[in-house]
């Protein structure tokens, strides 16, 4: 059983639960052509997106007594998202296991879902991100060549003369399933560029907690520290970025460690809320 502070349902008690809770906040953490090709709706036929734009927001403005429903593409980032919610006061709160991946599995993409728009072509998922099984080197998805020729990078694993490698420059840009297809390629997670920052600063860099929450599920050092002994979590206190912040506190992320100069996030923290989470975890550390 689940010791998770929120719900984590299968597709067929997805399929229940949202029958039975028809006022719920209905949120797709995919990216906007996966949303666009069909998503999960609740019993109203709402459906909306959630990203690292949008969440602030929804978390600030929306009823606590509001029930939510998170899908993603495997059920990874929507554990950090309901996470975030629960955090945030949100009494009911659940998500898909396996993802939208697994509602289309269990044959319920035709049923509680928002259809592709007329003339459309579906919008193939791209891989889990995982090592190749095998020592072949694995086919280039056509998607993700086209954008690596677009960014001018040669293959998946080149960089640019500041040592950014595809996977740091696509964590920059938020661009989700890229990062996921560049992880299916082998890409390394552990690269670091000429500051000494991996792909999971650019992704905090880009406010994006669900892809913060990916690289770190494919095994991103969440404690790295770069040439000034900065980690992503003093960068996202110092920058005012408190989504990045929780989500990284929520992933285990140790708020103790501190620069060369002796400073830790907390001493880093540039806003109230920041501040406030970092003491809630020093407080729970304690």
């Amino acid at each position: 059983m689940s010791t998770a502070p929120y719900q984590r349902l299968t597709a067929q008690q997805a399929q229940a639960w949202l029958a039975a809770h028809p006022d719920a906040l209905v949120l797709d953490a995919r990216d906007a052509a996966a949303h666009q090709a069909g998503a999960i709706r609740g019993a109203a036929g709402q459906c909306q997106r959630l990203d690292g734009r949008n969440h602030e927001p929804l978390l600030m403005g929306q009823p606590r007594q509001r029930p939510v429903f998170i899908c993603c593409y495997h059920g990874n980032a929507s554990q950090t998202y309901a996470a975030m919610f629960v955090d945030f006061g949100f009494g009911q709160v659940a998500d898909l296991i396996g993802g939208y991946e697994a509602w289309q599995r269990a044959g319920l993409a035709g049923n509680g879902v928002v259809a592709a728009a007329e003339g459309a072509a579906p919008v193939a998922a791209l891989p889990t991100p995982t090592a190749p099984a095998s020592a072949e080197v694995p086919v280039v998805d056509p998607t993700l060549a086209a954008w690596l020729q677009q960014q001018g990078f040669a293959d998946a694993h080149s960089a640019t003369r500041h040592g950014n490698t595809p996977l740091m420059h696509a964590a920059w840009r938020g661009e989700a399933a890229i990062v996921a297809a560049l992880l299916a390629q082998g890409a390394d997670i552990t690269a670091v560029n000429h500051d000494g920052n991996t792909a999971l600063w650019l992704a905090c860099v880009a406010n994006d907690p669900a892809l913060v929450a990916t690289l770190v599920q494919a095994g991103a050092a969440i404690d790295h520290a770069n040439l000034t002994g900065a980690t992503c979590l003093m960068y996202a206190a110092s920058s005012s970025k408190p989504a990045i912040v929780q989500a990284l506190l929520t992933l285990g992320a140790n708020p103790a460690l501190t620069t060369q100069d002796d400073f830790s996030a907390l001493d880093m923290a540039a806003s109230l809320d920041c501040l406030q989470l970092l003491r809630a975890a020093q407080r729970r550390a304690a």
